[in-house]
């Protein structure tokens, strides 16, 4: 039996799914399933996100597109299933989201995030002397 492969991506960019609007935790759930799962079909991620998330098929496939729409997931066609991966990592994602929150707490400013986490024992100054070495050996 011959496995028919094609690309697929529909790109529908309202501001509801546009890049510039975060991601909900849902949206996060998704992508975090897929990156660590690999390729997956809308209802292997269903099933994997059913106790925390329980939807419908429709609705898991609306978020699928929206994701896709953004540039964060993509889907080839096997046969008659829509198998989807990640178009960023994770990690990628996760940045992005604290940039979000650096803009729109600290202004802009990295140094005053990281002072508040220190402030808020969030990180401790051991922490940020870690953080500091691999930024150093990163140059």
């Amino acid at each position: 039996m011959r496995s028919c492969l094609s690309s697929v991506t529909l790109r529908n960019v309202t501001r509801s799914n546009s890049s510039s609007q975060p991601l909900t935790g849902l949206q996060r759930a998704i992508i975090d399933f897929v990156s660590e799962q690999g390729p997956s079909t809308s209802e292997q991620i269903r099933e994997g996100l059913r106790t925390k998330h329980p939807l419908t098929d429709s609705s898991m496939r609306t978020l699928l597109r929206r994701l896709e729409a953004r540039g964060l997931m993509s889907h080839v066609v096997q046969g008659k299933l829509f198998v989807y991966r990640t178009e960023v990592p994770s990690t990628r994602v996760a940045a992005d989201a604290v940039k979000r929150l650096i803009h729109g707490f600290w202004a802009g400013s990295a140094e005053r995030f990281l002072t508040g986490l220190v402030d808020e024992k969030v990180l401790s100054v051991a922490d940020l002397r870690r953080l500091a070495k691999k930024v150093k050996v990163s140059k």
